[in-house]
């Protein structure tokens, strides 16, 4: 059975290498690395819709804003485009008219664009559902789904398309040769696990600060803060990627980048404000700002746990920065690679759909409110599983020098981002969730499990992939990665050999009298 096993492991990695595709790096010998960093304010309005729930929710205030923020970097013709948005997720058709757009504009590959959503609750209606997605559906779906679930707002989501075209194009004008160099900081004080194996012998998402039924963490966290910094010929910065793993939800009250604005703060309040600083979510699936087993009555939403999160991981951002910043070097090669899987839905059960129909008929306001939004989400899914029981899944690794960010569409588990980056064999990887579409929650096979239960493991119209998807991102992620050869590390030069020149001033036994 083992051997079966790892056969068909085997031939599902020869299956995701068939159809790869990879841009491989194209340059002379006298090219520079370039690069170049710019962002756009896609903030909402007041009164839009705010995304993060299961129901319809509006923005009321304005606390920060909202951005897309892009970097290029390039050597020879090879060039790719890292971006990250201040927004909850990113459907694949925004981002296939965005690379299309791009592409056309300023001739970036569309393979070599990346766009992760940093998740953040508090920002602009680009989903769940597009306008006109279900306009074939029975009516009562389709009533359910525009007026009692949070769609985009089609007049702001072509916005957001353009906006982040504009911020590409400019970074990728914007380009200079420049020096680059990548490292992580270390923070293990702003996030922590929110899932928990209890004394029922099931596991619970978020039990309650100080419940005793609490037995310990289901999951780990990802303390590394990731960081790619690039210099320009003066020694000023361009602008950096950070990548960290923690759910956007702080809610600093109003529309809000989350924590992510503080990250920004935290950077150029050191190096300046001509600094582009790009977040990209790490796998934050299970992971939160919430610490469940806190023993202090401490606020763990609103601005003071905002400011906490993005300040902390912000000043490891800088911590790093400024350790690597002499040794920042032309750093090479440039390169992308990606792949496509299809992964199946876990279809509700007839039985289930009839009697989740039923339950929603008698209305949210004669029933439990809980049940009636999940009974909800079933008989949405039922008619998604109709129309696409099969999902096409986007995985992608963008190269520079001796970091590869490896991404995948879903919320994903931080367990399968350690995996990732343990199974890399690039010296610095960057797992990224949410990017270049989204497929909802994807836990481990162990979530799944006798032990194993909580929120993200509910079966809904966004998160319904088959218990098997997770191991199928992560194998195929890394064998990406293997098609991809690191460059080297950069680093500042070598001292010469020992020169026994000692200070004046310090060459000199004690002096007594």
């Amino acid at each position: 059975m083992a051997a079966r096993l790892c056969f068909l492991r085997l031939c599902f990695l020869v299956v995701v290498v068939r159809f790869a595709t990879t841009v491989a790096p194209s340059f002379a010998a006298d090219d520079p690395f370039v690069a170049g960093f710019a962002e756009r304010d896609i903030s909402p309005k007041v009164g839009m819709e705010a995304p993060g729930g299961y129901g319809k929710a509006y923005h009321r205030s304005f606390h920060d804003p909202c951005k897309a923020r892009a970097a290029v970097f390039g050597h020879g013709a090879t060039r790719v485009a890292v971006v990250g948005i201040d927004a909850l997720f990113i459907r694949k058709q925004s981002v296939a008219r965005i690379r299309d757009a791009v592409h056309a504009q300023c001739g970036i590959a569309r393979e070599a664009i990346l766009i992760g959503a940093s998740h953040s609750h508090s920002a602009g209606p680009v989903g769940f559902f597009l306008p006109g997605e279900f306009d074939g559906a029975d009516p009562f779906v389709k009533e359910l789904v525009y007026e009692k679930t949070v769609v985009a707002n089609a007049e702001y989501l072509a916005d957001v398309e353009r906006w982040i075209g504009e911020a590409i194009c400019e970074a990728d004008a914007k380009k200079v040769p420049a020096r680059c160099a990548v490292g992580f900081g270390n923070e293990e004080q702003a996030a922590f696990n929110r899932r928990f194996r209890m004394q029922s012998g099931f596991s619970v998402t978020h039990p309650g600060q100080g419940n005793p039924d609490i037995i310990e963490p289901a999951g780990p966290i990802d303390p590394l803060v990731g960081v790619l910094g690039a210099w320009d010929s003066d020694g000023k910065l361009l602008g950096c990627v950070v990548n960290f793993a923690c759910h956007c939800t702080t809610g600093p009250g109003g529309i809000s980048a989350d924590y992510v604005y503080y990250i920004e703060r935290s950077v150029r309040g050191v190096f300046g404000d001509q600094a582009g600083v790009v977040f990209l979510a790490g796998m934050a699936g299970d992971v939160t700002q919430v610490d469940n087993r806190s023993p202090y009555q401490i606020r763990q939403f609103g601005e003071v746990s905002s400011r906490y999160v993005g300040g902390r991981v912000g000043a490891e951002a800088v911590k790093t920065l400024l350790a690597m910043e002499q040794h920042a070097a032309p750093t090479t090669p440039v390169a992308t690679a990606r792949s496509m899987l299809t992964i199946k839905r876990r279809p509700p059960s007839a039985d289930r759909v009839t009697r989740c129909v039923e339950l929603v008929k008698k209305g949210i306001e004669n029933v439990d409110a809980t049940e009636w939004t999940f009974a909800k989400e079933i008989v949405i899914l039922a008619e998604r599983v109709r129309r696409e029981p099969i999902v096409e899944v986007e995985l992608q690794a963008i190269q520079v020098g001796p970091a590869v960010f490896l991404a995948c569409p879903a919320e994903y588990f931080v367990q399968h981002g350690l995996e990732i980056r343990a199974g890399s064999k690039f010296p610095f990887t960057f797992p990224v969730s949410l990017a270049n579409d989204c497929v909802g929650y994807v836990p481990t096979e162990e979530a799944f499990g006798p032990r194993g239960g909580g929120y993200e493991t509910r079966l809904t119209s966004y998160s319904n992939l088959e218990p098997t998807a997770g191991r199928q991102i992560s194998d195929g992620l890394i064998q990406l990665a293997s098609t991809l050869t690191p460059g080297p590390v950069p680093s500042a030069p070598k001292l010469p050999e020992a020169v026994r020149k000692v200070w004046p001033y310090g060459a000199l036994p004690p002096e007594l009298d």
